[in-house]
């Protein structure tokens, strides 16, 4: 009995296998021989390729952007109607920069008052109207007792010499 139930699933099992063996997936294989002789691709044509021009550099004739001669041609030969006069001689406050000088009081004689200027190396210097002080070739015009008034002469970038007043007021730990 057993034999005859392996021999009947055996046969069984052939019998399916021989149906689904003619041609398996054969719709989809149908599909696809559709659609290859419907489908053509299309494929873009590659760009046309320019032939290589080469680049001839012809800028060593011209002046160099970066050479100071070019600056200097745009200066007036005078050096403008305000330059500051060179020639004189250098006063002490004249190699510190203007913002690290300090007014810390005044001195009065008579009319005649003095500014005190305090440097960064901590010396005291006194000033009057006339005095040069700051980098800037900086001339005292006047001084009260709150402010120190200058005349600074600069130079702008065209080369001429323009006059600037600056202010250097009495610090503020010596109002007290």
């Amino acid at each position: 009995m057993k034999r005859l139930t392996t021999w009947s699933l055996i046969a069984g099992a052939a019998a399916l296998l021989a149906g689904c063996g003619n041609q398996p997936y054969g719709d989809l294989k149908q599909w696809m021989d559709d659609s290859a002789k419907t489908l053509h691709p299309h494929i873009e044509p590659l760009p046309e390729v320019k032939p290589y021009e080469p680049f001839v550099y012809n800028a060593f004739d011209l002046v160099d952007p970066f050479n100071s001669s070019k600056l200097e041609v745009a200066k007036h030969p005078n050096g403008g109607a305000l330059a500051p006069d060179k020639d004189r001689p250098k006063e002490t406050l004249e190699g510190y920069d203007l913002e690290k000088l300090r007014m810390v009081g005044t001195l009065s004689r008579g009319k005649e008052i003095n500014a005190l200027i305090k440097t960064p190396d901590g010396n005291l210097y006194r000033v009057k109207v006339g005095s040069y002080m700051g980098q800037n070739f900086g001339k005292v015009m006047s001084i009260t007792e709150q402010k120190v008034t200058l005349k600074e002469i600069v130079e702008d970038s065209s080369g001429d010499w323009v006059e600037k007043s600056t202010d250097l007021l009495l610090d503020e730990a010596e109002k007290k």
